[in-house]
């Protein structure tokens, strides 16, 4: 499992991470797999509050639309399969706070293309391992079904934007939990 996960650091630094740029756009888009996918709208104007529109495209007429407002702005938008159910999960990746440097997850799961079960990703600040040195500018990737979160490690006294106890890798999988899925810690490492 470590030889795996070194592997996946590897292409990470490779391939790059989700990053957020100063301009972030109005969102709507639309993203499948073979017929069956997603819609996603959000305008994006308020760095504090948007409307998140997600439409099932393709699903049974029992799956609805879901309409809510989050806290921060919609980057960007995959579709992929994280619990390994062959039915199509749209990722949508979130970011809040004045430089928009807190980054957040969530997730829709196809339930067989006739509902959709959403869940997001646990607070970094709730977790006691992962929360030493975390003062946000998160990177994202998805890879083989897996979510990385990428962070810098603030020391003690470190300034805003110059942290320097280097990186810290995590590495997420979906599990069954709470009546739904909700993602589980696999791997963390630590990378000076």
């Amino acid at each position: 499992m470590k030889t795996y996960f070194k592997l996946l650091l590897s292409i990470i630094f490779c391939a790059g991470f989700i990053k957020v740029d100063a301009q972030i756009n109005r969102m709507d888009s639309t993203l499948k797999i073979g017929k069956v996918g997603y819609r996603i709208t959000c305008s994006n104007k308020s760095p504090e509050q948007n409307e998140l529109r997600i439409r099932p495209v393709g699903f049974e007429n029992t799956a609805r639309d879901l309409d809510f407002y989050i806290k921060g702005r919609v980057v960007k938008a995959e579709i992929d399969d994280l619990n390994n159910d062959n039915y199509p999960d749209l990722v949508v990746y979130i970011f809040s706070g004045p430089n928009s440097e807190f980054g957040t997850v969530y997730v829709f799961a196809s339930e067989e293309n006739k509902s959709i079960s959403p869940f997001g990703l646990p607070d970094a600040m709730l977790d006691g391992k992962l929360k030493i040195g975390y003062k946000g500018y998160d990177r994202f990737t998805l890879i083989q079904g897996r979510l990385l979160r990428e962070y810098p490690i603030y020391k003690d006294g470190d300034a805003k934007g110059k942290p320097t106890g280097g990186k810290r890798v995590v590495q997420y999988s979906v599990v069954p939990g709470g009546g739904g899925y909700q993602f589980k810690v696999q791997n963390t490492n630590d990378i000076q």
